[in-house]
């Protein structure tokens, strides 16, 4: 996927070197890997450093499968796998450049890389058709300033011989990982961090304390900043949009931020709403088409939102189509809207199945875990893991799939969920930004915190401190939030499969405009993604322009996800929990009883808790037991079965089939003989005769209302467990329509079964 370096060669005038031919590849079809170390003390790597440098490569090899190379020179050792996409032929790496000065490895992609080679000095001859050979050359050129005009998703790793000096560089939204490790002696480095724990010297240490406290896993409501949390002790991850520079003489470093997320006050022009959503809409069509560049296939994982229709509506390509399936998203209609822009586009469509049995395995989860390398393990991780799953084993020529990731944080996308109108969310932010200068000022806090209206004005609270926007703090959260979160994620998963992902919205020209409305503009252009809705006017019909956004597996049937996954930490006697817990440190920082307690409950109940918080407690623990031996490499990892797909040839006319299969509901006939469950009571209030409550396990779970519901009360007085369902219908005087989803439902939950009638006598 990148430009290549001379395979086989030997640097000129290189000190003692050993350049390995490639390794034996893997017969996995497994993105680009980066791993490497270097001598910081002025000396150079000695031979046997080989053996760790090859442990390094091989903890990556899932992120390159085509290509694997391996090189020392000098005080650097550096090794290289390889996913081809662009120029598959000839892109090996490490790429040298023509005076032997300098040496690169780089994951990603540069989408405007002829643009760039257009401008090198004439004399420059590229010999490829490779994105990252004219890095070398820029870098020649322009020395720290050879980012500035790149355009793309990279991790750069570069040694200047000449300088004797040891480079990192991340693109503008840290889409491509590198993390580092550094002694007094020596810098590790990787795509993951896996590959540091290879080196003895790396600490394996879980931090507990910086994990407990970060906003993304509480989920506070405070804007929050900075770099990413790496979650482990010693780890650094090298910034979005910086190059690290390490002299490899005495190991003093220097960081050279060549961008920084944009503010109203750098747009220099000023736009009307119209030329506001005609540059986005531009911006978006150029974006979608760098991001199609392939000499692969590439794919779309099409939800049916706004964002990922509209890279449907805008591709070039004809991308096949991807689309999770399961009880959310059947619910939330994300797999009905997926199927339909599919269709009105004429792509392929593929219904990846998840039915409401499918619960993951304890060990599954574990390989998901540390591949991810993040607590923020939860549902959506899981999901996207498995689509890319089945597009590796159905489709192995796809080696790169279009994502919608990255709208909603910067362009409205989450401004609803705080209310209806702009004026609720521009207030909602502003008590986030009360509540951080609340932090700062203990001693003023109370004026806010003990009466239900402050009697105090917000402005003395913030004096002595410069007056900020709320919306602009808002967004530089979201920033650091996609590189928490989203490109984590999303690299690791895809990665996982040796797929890369590629997220057109995350082109900071994009996010340039979008971020520098300025306020008078706002309340018409972010509120509910009205730029890039109106943006799309005319390509993009207004049954998918104007569709509601909702999350990946919430809504309506968020019960069936968070029932599956309280079923896997339940499975075998809580055993994924109580190995979570098991750990020296998960016993000083969990509370036990507490963490089994919240299970019981969301077994009982799924609506009673988010199962995500619990799961994030959880991951802690089972991240600190994996430290102790950590698990074999992601690619050695005993694989699950490959999900399956539900042909869906028209969703209105199949809609009762595909529920049935997804929701695994049984078929409602009049023989069938309804009967609760052996640990529910049904009870009368003497007080209300026409209440019932469900209770389970002592407690009462559902209150159900005689005047509300009839039908449905007078259905289960006559439930005995010998009755027929249509006898049941008759003396409740009503039809299996009036009662079926509720059926349904109480069938999921486990407060009834339905069995076929008692044979003999």
């Amino acid at each position: 996927m990148c430009a290549p370096g001379r395979r086989g060669s030997l640097d000129h005038g290189a000190p003692a070197q050993i350049l390995f031919l490639g390794t034996p590849r893997s017969s996995e079809v497994n993105m680009c890997g980066l791993a490497g170390l270097a001598r910081t003390d002025g000396q150079v790597l000695s031979p046997d450093t080989d053996g760790l440098l090859r442990r390094m490569a091989r903890a990556v090899a899932h992120r390159g499968p085509d290509d694997q190379e391996l090189l020392r020179t000098g005080p650097v050792g550096l090794a290289f796998t390889r996913l081809s996409l662009v120029d598959p032929m000839n892109g090996g790496q490490p790429i040298h450049s023509p005076d032997g000065d300098v040496i690169l490895i780089a994951n990603g992609e540069v989408y405007n890389h002829r643009e760039l080679a257009a401008t090198l000095p004439s004399g420059v001859r590229l010999r490829t058709s490779g994105d990252c050979e004219v890095l070398v050359h820029l870098y020649q050129q322009k020395g720290l300033r050879f980012l500035d005009d790149v355009r793309g998703m990279f991790a750069i790793v570069l040694y200047d011989r000449k300088r004797n000096r040891l480079l990192f560089a991340r693109d503008r939204f840290g889409i491509k990982p590198l993390f580092h490790h550094r002694n007094k002696e020596r810098v590790v480095f990787g795509s993951e961090i896996k590959t540091l724990f290879e080196d003895p010297a790396c600490p394996r240490e879980l931090d507990w304390d910086s994990a407990l406290s970060d906003q993304a896993l509480t989920g506070a409501p405070d804007f929050v900043e900075g770099a990413p949390n790496t979650w482990f002790r010693g780890v650094e991850l090298v910034p979005a949009a910086t190059i690290v520079t390490i002299d490899l003489s005495d190991g003093s470093t220097e960081n050279h931020r060549y961008w920084s997320f944009p503010r109203p006050a750098d747009l220099r022009d000023e736009l009307s709403p119209a030329e506001f959503t005609e540059r986005y809409a531009q911006a978006l069509a150029d974006s979608v088409r760098e991001c199609e560049t392939s000499d692969t296939e590439v794919g779309l994982f099409l939800s049916g939102g706004v964002d990922s229709a509209s890279i449907a509506a805008l591709s070039t390509i004809r991308p096949r189509t991807f689309t999770a399936l399961n009880g959310s998203t059947l619910a939330n209609e994300d797999a009905m809207y997926g199927h339909r822009v599919a269709r009105h586009y004429g792509l392929d469509n593929h219904q990846v199945l998840f039915d409401i049995s499918r619960v993951p395995a304890a060990q599954e989860w574990k390989n998901l875990l540390w591949l991810l390398e993040s607590p923020q393990c939860g549902p959506e991780v899981f999901y996207k893991r498995e689509l890319y799953r089945f597009v590796k084993a159905r489709f192995p020529e796809i080696k790169g799939m279009l994502l919608g990731g990255g709208s909603d944080e910067f362009n409205g996308g989450y401004t609803a969920s705080f209310g209806d109108d702009w004026e609720q969310f521009a207030s909602g932010i502003d008590g986030m930004a009360l509540r951080d200068d609340r932090h700062r000022h203990r001693g003023l806090a109370a004026w806010w915190e003990q009466s239900p209206q402050p009697l105090v004005r917000a402005e003395v609270l913030r004096r002595g401190t410069p007056a900020e926007d709320p919306y602009e703090r808002y967004l530089r959260w979201k920033y650091r939030d996609v590189q928490q979160y989203n490109c984590w994620h999303e690299d690791r998963t895809a990665a996982g499969s040796g797929i890369e992902a590629r997220v057109p919205f995350l082109d900071h020209r994009l996010v340039e405009l979008s971020a520098c409305v300025p306020p008078s503009l706002r309340s018409r252009l972010t509120w509910d993604k009205r730029l890039l809705r109106d943006g799309l006017e005319g390509v993009l019909p207004a049954e998918f322009a104007e569709r509601t956004k909702v999350g990946f597996f919430y809504g309506d049937g968020i019960r069936h996800t968070y029932r599956a996954f309280a079923g896997m930490l339940a499975a075998d006697g809580d055993a994924l929990l109580e190995e979570a817990l098991s750990g020296p440190r998960a016993k000083e920082y969990l509370d036990a009883d507490n963490a089994r307690a919240t299970l019981r409950a969301l077994q009982e109940d799924p609506s009673s808790g988010h199962v995500e918080f619990l799961l994030r407690a959880v991951n802690l623990g089972l991240l600190d037991v994996m430290l102790q031996q950590p698990p074999t490499p992601p690619v050695e990892a005993t694989p699950a079965p490959v999900p399956v797909e539900l042909i869906v040839g028209d969703w209105d006319a199949e809609r009762d089939g595909i529920e049935a299969r997804v929701l695994r509901r049984p078929d409602l006939h009049d023989a069938l003989v309804p009967a609760l469950d052996d640990s529910v009571l049904l009870l009368t209030d003497q007080k209300e005769p026409l209440l019932r409550y469900l209770v389970t396990d002592g407690e009462i779970q559902f209150v159900i209302d005689g005047e509300e519901m009839p039908q449905w009360q007078r259905l289960l007085d006559g439930i005995d467990g010998q009755r027929t369902l249509g006898e049941l219908l008759a003396a409740a005087e009503c039809e299996l329509s009036d009662v079926e989803e509720l059926l349904y439902q109480s069938a999921e939950f486990g407060l009834l079964t339905l069995s076929g009638p008692a044979t003999g006598e």
